[in-house]
């Protein structure tokens, strides 16, 4: 599965390379099949990158992102969970938990390296969740290679955990930030983890 801003790429740079060869081929022009490589081999690559794959986990908090863990800071009463998405990963976004989704704000800010620890202060987009936690954020952090941050779900409305969020063009990071008081953490920098599928923490009473 595609998602909605790979699929006319892909299908586009798809259909341009059988074009290509169709023509090499009632030409009888043997190297012009070379021609249709470039595209093609593009086309595989925006399909691997904007893969879409059906996820379903269990835990009370699930990765928002799939990646490596980066950072787990305490920040006063909360605590914050990195993830760092380089360009092979899935970059479909999802909601940690089931809870109701006050608003979706984007904020300015340089483009730093999203592997580096001051990248929290990047350009991102922040999502900020109700939940029977608390108040929970998801937090789309650009890098240098990151542009956008695409939302997919509008403020004012219900999410359940492991819905689709939304996607960060290219190599990136995203944050989910809990109350520290209310959940145990359950990664630690440097685990791998899957959006939806790989639980970052559960809930303590």
């Amino acid at each position: 599965m595609l998602t909605r801003e790979g699929r006319p790429l892909v299908i586009g740079l798809a259909v341009f390379a059988a074009l290509l060869e169709t023509v090499a081929y009632l030409a009888r022009w043997w190297p012009g099949y070379l021609s249709g490589l470039a595209p093609l081999g593009l086309a595989l690559f925006l399909g691997a990158f904007f893969r879409d794959p059906e996820r379903v986990g269990r835990g009370d908090v699930l990765s928002a992102a799939d990646g490596h863990v980066l950072v787990v800071n305490e920040e006063g009463p909360r605590v914050r969970i990195g993830t760092f998405m380089n360009v092979t990963d899935v970059h479909v976004n999802r909601f940690p938990v089931s809870g109701y989704l006050l608003r979706v704000e984007d904020r300015g800010g340089p483009r730093r390296p999203a592997f580096s620890p001051q990248a929290s202060g990047n350009a991102q987009k922040r999502y900020l969740m109700v939940c029977p936690l608390g108040v929970v954020e998801v937090v789309q952090i650009t890098g240098l290679l990151a542009r956008r941050c695409r939302s997919w779900r509008e403020p004012g409305t219900a999410a359940r955990r492991g819905d689709r969020l939304g996607m960060i063009l290219f190599g990136s990071r995203v944050d989910v930030v809990l109350p520290r008081d209310r959940v145990r953490v359950l990664v630690r920098p440097g685990d791998r983890v899957r959006a939806g599928s790989t639980a970052l923490a559960e809930v303590v009473p």
